[in-house]
């Protein structure tokens, strides 16, 4: 079948559906690819890369495909330009155009949302949403670098101090995660807020502060935050409040596929804002995040607040923009040619096939099937309170007994460290004074290093002796001093302590080989 690659209609969009990389890969699938001419213009990828990669470079008839992929659904009048029983890919948004739905129906249009990808672990090769937010959340913080006419970082300098930019993120999503990254890069002081308590890792593991919600809410089981209560509300109200009036920069990220964008910043926020201070509104798109937010516009309050509300801040990073979502399109073709022959195959059963799927054609003249929208998919978060309460008690009730297969804390570890103990110790009482002072430290040694071990998590064993196993070349050392005494019961136990501690150590390399060949892909 043909893949069409048109320029994108309608309002100016630098971004395109495939790249000359993502063309090549989508003909290695089975697929004939037919670009329009100039389509990756703006994108800095001219035709001639588009021919390279095997694509072949037409005009308008690029509607005329068997699947034609898109940044965002075309207008009316190009939508008419495709074939009935042609299959559509773009985003659509399709909670907020039942007129749309309608209408691919009645054209007998196949048409699967990019936008409505479920937030599965196996989905997130083709969702666009994130691939997008990603790259909207790292140009967030270079707009609002521009705009704020500051240094970012910290300086000291011969002429005095410079203190550095302090940005408050709203939101630790993807996009709020990428612009967090961006801004901690540049030197300023980050600190983020997001409904979800657990969200709070992940921003201190980008070197931000984590501000937590006094009443946070849930996660729902769609991966999104559930709708806050009016306590909640309040509390996250006042917090945004006090957070902004602080920082420099705010950005914004509260954006929910096909709902209105919740407003957290009010216009007596801004007011209280320092002059010179700027936001950066994420949702600017769909209704926006601040009172004040103009979208497509970028404004100036009287108190000297700057609000930038860019409609899409992807599109001022086309080319990498364009790969990821290009890269996004082909995780999907690759799902639905499982046979690599070029022909898509729509399977319902599956959760992300169903999930993006608006409507299907079917045989005959009839109008297509309308299947939006889709049943809800569960997404696992984590486990209920009561599965976590049973996790507990068998994590507890088999703790000391996985602790005590190494040494850790069971009873037949401590008897053989007692026994250790004593053996030492009558060691020490009768031998000569001038080795009594080495069988103390090895006492010592005994003891140190039940207890160093016993504390280690016991599913950190197998790595760590992997590695500290190596500490036995100390014994085969000493052994080797040893083993060619005049002694002969010292001479054998050196022997046996060279057998024992070789074994240790190219057995504990051996473990540790094989464990980072887990973790090493294959050519």
């Amino acid at each position: 079948m043909r893949i069409g690659v048109p320029t994108e209609p309608g309002e100016r969009q630098p971004l395109v559906a495939a790249t000359p990389d993502t063309v090549g890969k989508l003909i290695k699938l089975g697929y004939d690819v037919d670009v329009q001419a100039g389509a990756g213009a703006e994108a800095a990828f001219p035709d001639e890369l588009y021919a390279a990669a095997g694509a072949r470079i037409v005009g308008e008839e690029v509607w005329e495909a068997d699947i034609v992929t898109l940044l965002d659904a075309p207008d009316a009048a190009h939508r008419a330009r495709m074939r009935p029983g042609a299959m559509l890919i773009a985003r659509m948004a399709p909670g907020r155009h039942p007129e749309l739905i309608e209408e691919l129906a009645e054209h007998r249009i196949t048409a699967l949302a990019m936008d409505a990808v479920p937030r599965l672990s196996r989905a997130q090769s083709m969702d666009v949403l994130s691939s997008m937010a990603n790259i909207a959340g790292y140009r967030a913080v270079v707009e609002a670098a521009a705009a704020f006419g500051r240094l970012f970082t910290g300086q000291v300098t011969a002429a005095g101090k410079v203190p550095p930019a302090t940005v408050y993120v709203i939101g630790a999503g993807v996009g709020g995660l990428a612009a967090i990254g961006a801004a901690n890069s540049m030197g300023a002081v980050v600190r983020a807020t997001d409904l979800r308590p657990e969200a709070g890792e992940q921003v201190e593991s980008m070197g931000a502060e984590f501000i937590p919600i006094p009443a946070a809410a849930e996660r729902s089981a769609d991966g999104y935050a559930k709708e806050m209560t009016a306590d909640q509300a309040t509390a996250a109200a006042k917090l945004y409040s006090e957070q902004s009036a602080a920082a420099d920069i705010v950005i914004t990220t509260a954006n929910i596929p096909g709902r209105t964008s919740p407003t957290l910043l009010t216009a007596d926020d801004v007011a209280n804002m320092r002059p010179g201070s700027v936001i950066v509104d994420m949702a600017a798109a769909n209704g926006g995040n601040c009172e004040l937010t103009v979208a497509g516009e970028t404004i100036v309050t009287e108190g000297g607040v700057t609000i930038i509300g860019h409609r899409d801040l992807a599109s001022r990073l086309p080319g990498q923009a364009s790969q990821l979502y290009g890269q996004n399109i082909v995780n999907l073709f690759k799902l639905i040619t499982p046979e690599k022959d070029g022909t898509p195959v729509l399977d319902l059963g599956d959760e992300i096939i169903r999930g993006i799927t608006v409507t299907r054609a079917g045989e005959g003249d009839a109008a297509a099937e309308i299947l939006w929208p889709p049943p809800p998919v569960q997404v696992s978060i984590t486990p209920a309170a009561d599965k976590q309460e049973e996790l507990a008690k068998k994590a507890h009730q088999a703790g000391p007994e996985k602790v005590s297969v190494v040494g850790g804390g069971g009873s037949g570890a401590k008897l053989g460290l007692g026994l250790a103990i004593a053996a030492a110790i009558a060691l020490i009482l009768v031998s000569p004074l001038t080795v009594s002072a080495n069988y103390m430290v090895l006492t010592l040694a005994i003891v140190l290093g039940f207890y160093v071990i016993s504390a280690v998590t016991p599913t950190l064993h197998t790595p760590l002796m992997s590695e500290t196993n190596a500490i036995s070349g100390i014994v085969l050392v000493g052994a080797i001093l040893q083993v060619g005494s005049k002694d002969p019961l010292v001479a054998a136990v050196a022997f046996a302590a060279i057998a024992v501690s070789s074994v240790n150590i190219f057995g504990g390399f051996a473990i540790t080989h094989r464990m980072l060949g887990m973790f090493r892909k294959e050519a």
